[in-house]
C-alpha cells in the first residue's frame, strides 16, 4: 500500500464576494478531487489546537501527526533546519521576512504594503540578507538567507518571551501597534529599523523599482522558537516517508522527521509552481525510491490567499486537482498500485480576511468502505457529521493505525 498526502496549503476559505458568497471549493473545477470525495470518507479536521496560533507549521505538523502541545518549539527553527543551519540550545531563532513597507519617516507610522517584496527571488533575496548581515551581525547575531522573501535570524542567548506579529497577518495596515514587544524588544525593532536603511540604496532594490516590482525595503522578525525535537516519523508510523515542498518550513519539519525532502526544479510556493513536477517526483519517490508515503505541499492556495486572489485561488486549486491529484490518479491505478489518498487544506486562508484561520478543515480519505457521495466543499464536510477534534489522530486514521 502507497501513501499520498495532498496538501493544498490554505485551501479552504469564507464565502468569496466575486463568487456571489461561494467558497473557493464551491466553485472550482475539481473532478478528481470531488471523485475521491464522493468515493472516499469525507469529515472535518481541527489542525490548530486551541490556544495556539493557526500557522503552517502549527497546522501541518498536526497534519503529519504531531500533537503539537507537546512538540511545537516554534516556527523559525524549522526553517533553519532545511537550510542547513545547525542550532545550539542556546539559540533563538527569528523569521526575518523581507518586506515593502510604505515610506512615512517615522518606522512606527509605515504601512504593511507588502508581506513578501513583490515574491522577490532567492537570487535577489540572497544578496540583500548578505549585506544586512555584513551590517548588522555581531558575536550573537546572525542572518542567513532562505527561500524568496523567507529569512532567518539567530540570536545565541536571545528570548523567546517576545510578542511578534506575522507579516501576512498585517497587510495594508499600519505597523504601529504590531512592532515587537517583550524581551529585547527594542533591539529587534532596532534591528528592523537599521535594515531599511541599509537596504534603502541597494543596487537590487534600485532594479526592482526600474522594473516596476516592489523593493525589499525593510526585514520584519517574527516566529520565534528554539532548537526542536520531533520524534522520527518512521519510528511513531512504520513508514518510510518523503516531503514535496517549495517551503523552508516544510521541508525543516521533513528534515527534523527525518522524511526525505525533495527539492523540485521550478517549485515556486505559488500558483505558478511546477505542479508537474511536483506529481512526478511524488510518484518516483513511491514506485523508484521505496518510499511508502509521500506528503506533498503545495503553497500555491495560501498565498494567493494572503493577496486577496480570489481567481488564482481558484486556479491553483484546479491546477492542484488537474496535474497532481489526477496525474497521481491515472499513474498509479496505471501501474496497479494500491494506494490511499489523504487530501486537505492546514488550515483556511480567507480572501476576505488576507490571512489564517484557526476553523477545521475539510480532508478526504479514499477510498473508504461507506463513501460520503459528496463533493469536495466546506459545507459537505460538515454535513457529513464526521469530525476528528484532535487533527494530529487524522494520521493514524489514513495509515490504519489505530
Amino acid at each position: 500500500m502507497k501513501y499520498i498526502v495532498i496538501l493544498g496549503d490554505g485551501m479552504a476559505d469564507y464565502g468569496v464576494a466575486e463568487f456571489d458568497g461561494k467558497t473557493v471549493l464551491d466553485v472550482a473545477n475539481k473532478p478528481n478531487i470531488d471523485f475521491m470525495s464522493k468515493n472516499g470518507e469525507l469529515g472535518m479536521v481541527k489542525t490548530v489546537q486551541d490556544g495556539m496560533k493557526p500557522g503552517s507549521d502549527v497546522a501541518n505538523l498536526s497534519v503529519m501527526g504531531y500533537d503539537t502541545k507537546v512538540c511545537y518549539s516554534g516556527r523559525s527553527p524549522l526553517e533553519a533546519a532545511s537550510i542547513g543551519v545547525k542550532l545550539k540550545d542556546s539559540d533563538i531563532t527569528f523569521r526575518a521576512n523581507l518586506v515593502t513597507l510604505s515610506d512615512e519617516e517615522n518606522y512606527s507610522d509605515k504601512t504593511m504594503l507588502d508581506y513578501s517584496a513583490g515574491e522577490i527571488s532567492t537570487e535577489e533575496a540572497a544578496q540583500l540578507i548578505e549585506a544586512v548581515e555584513k551590517e548588522l551581525h555581531t558575536d550573537l547575531i546572525h542572518f542567513y538567507s532562505g527561500v524568496s522573501y523567507r529569512h532567518l535570524l539567530v540570536w545565541d542567548g536571545g528570548s523567546k518571551n517576545v510578542s511578534l506579529t506575522p507579516p501576512h497577518d498585517i497587510s495594508d495596515k499600519k505597523i504601529t501597534e504590531h512592532l515587537p514587544k517583550g524581551d529585547n524588544a527594542e533591539k529587534l525593532l532596532e534591528l528592523m529599523v537599521a535594515s531599511e536603511k541599509i537596504l534603502k540604496d541597494h543596487p537590487i532594490n534600485k532594479a526592482r523599482i526600474a522594473k516596476g516590482k516592489n523593493p525589499a525595503t525593510s526585514i520584519w522578525l517574527w516566529g520565534e522558537g528554539s532548537k526542536p525535537q520531533l520524534e522520527l516519523f518512521y519510528d511513531k508510523f512504520g513508514k518510510k516517508a518523503s516531503v514535496i515542498s517549495a517551503v523552508d518550513l516544510i521541508k525543516g519539519i521533513a528534515i527534523c522527521a527525518d522524511m526525505k525532502s525533495i527539492d523540485v526544479e521550478g517549485a515556486t510556493g505559488n500558483w505558478d509552481t511546477n505542479f508537474d513536477g511536483k506529481a512526478q517526483a511524488a510518484l518516483d519517490t513511491l514506485l523508484k525510491d521505496g518510499a511508502d508515503l509521500v506528503y506533498i505541499h503545495m503553497e500555491a492556495p495560501d498565498e494567493c490567499g494572503h493577496q486577496g486572489n480570489a481567481e488564482k485561488k481558484k486556479l491553483s486549486v484546479e491546477l492542484i486537482d488537474e496535474k497532481v491529484v489526477g496525474f497521481l490518479k491515472n499513474e498509479l491505478e496505471k501501474a496497479g498500485v494500491e494506494y490511499k489518498m489523504l487530501i486537505l487544506p492546514d488550515h483556511p486562508t480567507p480572501i476576505s480576511l488576507k490571512t489564517h484561520v484557526s476553523d477545521p478543515v475539510p480532508y478526504v480519505i479514499y477510498p473508504c468502505e461507506n463513501p460520503s457521495g459528496l463533493t469536495y466543499t466546506e459545507s459537505n464536510g460538515k454535513e457529513t457529521g464526521i469530525y476528528i477534534e484532535k487533527g494530529y489522530e487524522l494520521m493514524s486514521r489514513f495509515i490504519d493505525k489505530k
